[in-house]
């Protein structure tokens, strides 16, 4: 027994690390990228007022950008009228700000239709934060104190081209690398020393398109890591280790002004989709010296609303702009649909999608592909004065919390299980 107690409590220690890092929400969508939570313990069913009110900040600055949450801080950016925008960190456990710092001003303010605002997530890696502005403002900060140890801009430094809503990505952090993409055709991708800041390579997709609205995933194919993003035009394919460009699909980007939601990969397939250019599944397939892209279907009634898609089992879940709908994720069949709160964004956490309605309304839904079944819903109190906008942040559940952000307000609600 002695002999093996020291390799029990490594293990039980090493256990513990890998829950608490799995209960963290460090960047766009997650952990993986992918809407998912690996948390447990957490609320089957909400009461009809919904689960406990824990704090609601009023002034956390406008925009759409959802919160990153790792440990007892919550980042997330804002941004005060149109010179002034910013990544904020704030105190989980009441929503006060510990530390705030300005990145640039916003981006393209004379858009239309008129959304300026902050948009992206930032990413957590270690003891640093990486965001990028609307207005191609790219930081890495210390998580600390806020304070700025590289900055570089993709407009002046890459000649970056977004597009009319300017830029909303998220950066990804893959290992030593930082992943973004400016646009144009000059660097339309670019991999950058997360440390530094320096360009370890740049790739130019031929056509050159502008930067959309998704933010870049990781996928690999026969062994060969790639990254994959939705760009103005069409879904690309890059090498992760030179910036080469192997593969793209126009089909779902075709007459859609704004390709917003994030590609879901699994394998070899790549699922993606807007409004108006429908939803499709390809497949890759490694060829000596190429990526072959073979279309497995397309059909405008699947999930393509801006709220994006999750992947549970063998199921696809997701909003088109009236209702929520389950498909088998392979062959695109549908399961049900359900007008529930109409169009969103949604999270999986232990067993339940996590719906942040586009009126503002939020719903518990059970993931199953057996048919709807609503678990709770009800309508945050102190709803903001959007205009002409909609509730278009997604949600978080980190830490047995439960995260909305909605224009200038910020609620935080107690989903754990008691």
């Amino acid at each position: 027994m002695k002999t093996r107690w020291p390799v029990l409590l490594a293990s039980y220690l090493s256990s513990l690390v890998v829950a608490a890092s799995a209960a963290n929400w460090p960047q766009w969508r997650g952990p993986e990228r992918d809407g998912v939570s690996r948390e447990t313990g957490l609320l089957k069913e909400w009461p009809r007022e919904g689960p406990k009110l824990l704090w609601q900040a009023k002034s956390v600055g406008s925009g759409y950008s959802t919160p990153a949450v790792v440990g007892e801080r919550l980042y997330l950016l804002s941004n005060q009228g149109m010179e002034n925008e910013f990544v904020k960190a704030l105190n989980v456990r009441n929503g006060e700000e510990i530390w705030s710092t300005r990145l640039g001003k916003v981006g393209n303010p004379n858009q239309k239709p008129s959304y300026p605002a902050a948009r992206s997530t930032p990413t957590l890696d270690g003891d640093f934060l990486y965001a990028l502005g609307s207005d191609g403002d790219l930081v890495c900060l210390e998580c600390s104190s806020g304070r700025i140890r590289w900055q570089k801009n993709l407009r002046t430094d890459f000649g970056g081209q977004p597009g009319i809503w300017a830029y909303a990505e998220s950066p990804l952090i893959d290992g030593g690398v930082l992943v973004c993409t400016p646009g144009g055709p000059d660097a339309t991708l670019i991999a950058l020393n997360k440390k530094t800041g320096e360009l370890l390579w740049k790739s130019v997709v031929p056509s050159g398109e502008q930067a959309a609205y998704a933010s870049v995933i990781v996928v690999t194919i026969a062994g060969g890591k790639q990254y994959v993003q939705f760009l103005q035009k069409g879904l690309v394919g890059i090498d992760a280790k030179s910036g080469k460009f192997l593969w793209r699909y126009d089909k779902t980007a075709q007459g859609s002004p704004a390709n917003i939601p994030t590609p879901v990969g699994r394998d070899s397939f790549i699922y993606s989709a807007t409004g108006r250019g429908g939803a499709s599944l390809i497949k890759l397939s490694a060829m000596q010296d190429s990526v072959a892209v073979n279309e497995v279907y397309a059909s405008p009634k699947l999930p393509t609303a801006i709220g994006g898609a999750v992947l549970i089992g063998d199921y696809l879940f997701g909003t088109t702009g009236q209702a929520l709908v389950c498909s088998e994720f392979k062959t695109g069949e549908v399961k049900w649909t359900e007008r529930g709160v109409g169009a969103g964004s949604l999270c999986y956490a232990d067993g339940r999608l996590y719906l942040h309605g586009e009126s503002g309304e939020l719903a518990l839904v059970e993931a199953t592909p057996e048919g709807y079944r609503e678990k709770g819903r009800f309508t945050p109190p102190d709803q903001p004065e959007r205009g002409q906008s909609k509730a278009w942040a997604y949600p978080v559940v980190a830490n047995g919390k439960f995260y909305i952000r909605d224009s200038n307000v910020l609620w935080c609600y107690d989903v754990k299980e008691r």
